[in-house]
């Protein structure tokens, strides 16, 4: 969420900037806004005009009744001017409630070393690693290959749809390599708190993280009743809106969620591998076959809780940390800056890691890595007491540390064999018991 007093200082200057993100902007109704606080500032001067003249006539009472005189009208008075209050106060409160759900459909505004861009068209390649290799033999892609591997997308399908994958034997094997690595080099070289989050959390965790409420249509969401368990008397039963997560980004950073942290404990770096649910309500059509677009997937998740100063030093560091998993699984990518019109609603900055994939001749990506500031500490109310003692917000970080189906894909891919066997990479083999190769 934006500073809304930012709006009220240079309301030009922070259209112009959410312009930059896509042009013309459509994130905020200007002249609903402009009303909006026109009015908001006409009812706190007039209410306390009010509260000045009910304290006022209230004086006078205490000294009428001191000299034993009549305070009827003078009580009449104070009765008008509390009615009056009272309609005021709820104006505002109304009025506050309107302008809090324009500032929460509002995303961040682009750091200023963001690349100018109005779509994906305008990213800019910062670098890339590794040489995408030649194949002497043609080359399957990841489902013709899992197949004999015990990738299953029918029976995916016959137990809850498309979309949905079944994994047995290596292939499952692998898939579980693949997490377990991930998460030793984000605990044991990159210094990084392994966590275990719930995999269902509640509407206002979302708000937090800023998945909502502009992005219900892209979260699974369910409804259960209420129970003794939970605190509700008996006979309670009234339904509790809940999600499953898309990421584990919600929940690792809401862990701070209304909490004033010490400055020394920042930063906080957590990790988690979690299933992520999504809906893929925009994206009818694409990506078809195979997993790279799937409702249900892997994903180890790095987050960061940092001190506003250091911030975006940490957001490089955690593309580093991305760019780790790849090198040691010895696959070609490269890091792509995003522009202002292709990141993400919460970001201020964002790099994506994009991996070769031989079946389809192009870079896809496998990480998304980004500072948010603190636009998602100010929804969460998560801050920190600076040094001059004062509670200040933090700043927070996410990436993808990485998908670990799309990391599967591109192993089954990149190190596929003539015989439909795959190579292991050294990194990943103690985790295969020692297997160089993955064959049927």
């Amino acid at each position: 969420m934006l500073d809304i007093q930012l709006l009220r200082r240079d309301l030009n200057g922070v259209v112009a900037r959410l312009a930059a993100r896509k042009n013309p902007q459509p994130f905020l109704d200007v002249e609903r806004f402009t009303a909006l606080e026109a009015e908001r500032k006409a009812i706190q001067t007039r209410t306390e005009e009010l509260q000045a003249r009910r304290n006022a006539v209230s004086r006078q009472i205490g000294q009428f009744k001191a000299k034993g005189q009549d305070t009827t009208e003078l009580m009449t008075q104070v009765a008008g001017l509390g009615d009056e209050l009272k309609a005021s106060a709820d104006r505002l409160e109304a009025l506050q409630g309107e302008l809090a759900d324009m500032m929460l459909g509002l995303p961040n505004l682009p750091h200023d070393s963001v690349p100018a861009g109005a779509d994906e068209k305008g990213n800019v390649e910062a670098r890339r690693w590794g040489v995408p290799r030649g194949f002497d033999f043609p080359v399957k892609d990841h489902v013709d290959l899992g197949a004999a591997l015990g990738l299953d997308f029918d029976t995916g399908a016959l137990l809850a749809g498309s979309r949905f994958t079944f994994m047995r034997g290596p292939v499952a094997r692998l898939h579980r390599a693949l997490a377990q690595f991930m998460l030793d080099l984000h605990t044991q070289q990159h210094g990084y708190t392994e966590c275990y989050t719930p995999y269902i959390v509640n509407r206002e965790i979302l708000v937090g993280t800023g998945q909502l409420p502009k992005f219900k249509d892209d979260m699974f969401w369910v409804y259960r009743g209420s129970s003794a368990a939970d605190g509700a008397g008996e006979g309670d039963a009234a339904p509790q809106e809940q999600y499953l997560i898309s990421t584990s980004e919600i929940s690792l950073t809401n862990s701070v969620r209304e909490r004033i942290l010490d400055a020394a404990q920042l930063p906080i770096k957590l990790t988690a591998h979690s299933p992520c649910f999504r809906s893929e309500a925009g994206s009818a059509g694409r990506d078809t076959r195979g997993m790279i677009r799937q409702h249900q997937f892997d994903k180890v998740e790095m987050v960061q809780i940092a001190h506003p100063e250091h911030s975006h030093a940490a957001l490089e560091e955690m593309v580093g940390h991305a760019e780790a998993v790849l090198q040691a699984l010895e696959l070609p990518y490269r890091v792509m800056a995003l522009c202002t019109g292709d990141m993400g609603f919460g970001s201020a900055k964002t790099y994506d890691l994009e991996v070769w994939l031989p079946a389809q001749d192009t870079y896809r990506e496998i990480s998304s890595c980004s500072n948010c500031e603190s636009f998602q500490a100010r929804r969460m109310q998560a801050r920190f007491r600076n040094a001059q003692g004062k509670p200040e917000f933090v700043h927070t970080l996410n990436g993808s540390g990485v998908a670990v189906g799309r990391a599967m894909v591109a192993v089954l891919e990149n190190h596929q064999q003539p015989d439909g066997s795959i190579a292991i990479p050294p990194a990943l083999r103690p985790y295969l018991g020692g297997a160089e190769v993955l064959r049927a």
